[in-house]
C-alpha cells in the first residue's frame, strides 16, 4: 500500500493525516464529517466558532463546495491550485461547523503533486488547517507538526509562507501571505 492509499485509508475512518502543501503542513481530515472535525479542533486546540479552511483537488470540487460569484472566477482560474485560500459562501453540503456559523468557507487548491493526489484519491475536501497548536509556529518540516495525527506524509522542507487569504465576496485579503502583492494587483483591477 502507498502513501496515499495509507493516507485514504486513516481519511476514510475519521482520522488525521499530516501532508505537504505548497506552503506548510496541513492537517487533514474528512471535511463532510463532524466527527473528525471534532478531532481537527481537539487536535490544535483550536477554539470551536473558528473557521477551518478546507482543501481541493480541482474546479468542479471547488464549485461542489463553495459559491464562486461570476466576477471571481477569472480570479479562480489565475491564481488556482497555489498558495491561495479564498473565501467563499458555502454550500449545503458544507457542516457548519467548518464556516464557524457564517456560512462563508476557506477554500485552498494547492499547487503540491501529493496534496492533489491526497485528494483526488479521496475523492472529497478535505480539512487545511496547518499541523500545529492553534497560534503555535507554522509547520515547514514534519518535526514541527505538533498535533496528534494517525499518519504523516512526509514532504521534506516546506516553503513555510502561509497562503493568502482573500475574501472573494468583498475582493479583500484577509490575510496577506503568499503571492499577496499579485492578488492585491489583480482585486485593484476588477
Amino acid at each position: 500500500m502507498d502513501v496515499i492509499e495509507r493516507a485514504v485509508s486513516v481519511l476514510s475512518h475519521d482520522g488525521l493525516v499530516v501532508y505537504p502543501t505548497d506552503t506548510l503542513y496541513g492537517l487533514g481530515a474528512d471535511a463532510f464529517s463532524d466527527e473528525a472535525i471534532i478531532k481537527v479542533y481537539e487536535a490544535k486546540k483550536r477554539p470551536l466558532g473558528l473557521p477551518v479552511s478546507v482543501a481541493v483537488s480541482d474546479f468542479d470540487m471547488l464549485a461542489a463546495t463553495g459559491r464562486v460569484p461570476p466576477s471571481m472566477e477569472r480570479f479562480i482560474e489565475t491564481f488556482l491550485p497555489g498558495p491561495i485560500t479564498v473565501i467563499l459562501p458555502s454550500r449545503s453540503c458544507v457542516p457548519d461547523i467548518l464556516t464557524g456559523g457564517t456560512g462563508m468557507i476557506g477554500i485552498r487548491m494547492p499547487a503540491q503533486d501529493l496534496a492533489l493526489r491526497l485528494i483526488e484519491r479521496f475523492d472529497s475536501p478535505i480539512t487545511a488547517t496547518s499541523a500545529n497548536l492553534h497560534g503555535a509556529k507554522d509547520p515547514r518540516t514534519p518535526d514541527e507538526c505538533t498535533v496528534p495525527h494517525e499518519f504523516l506524509i512526509d514532504g521534506g522542507r516546506l516553503q513555510g509562507t502561509p497562503s493568502t487569504v482573500v475574501d472573494l465576496t468583498s475582493k479583500t485579503i484577509v490575510r496577506r501571505g503568499a503571492f499577496a502583492d499579485e492578488v492585491e494587483t489583480f482585486l485593484a483591477m476588477v
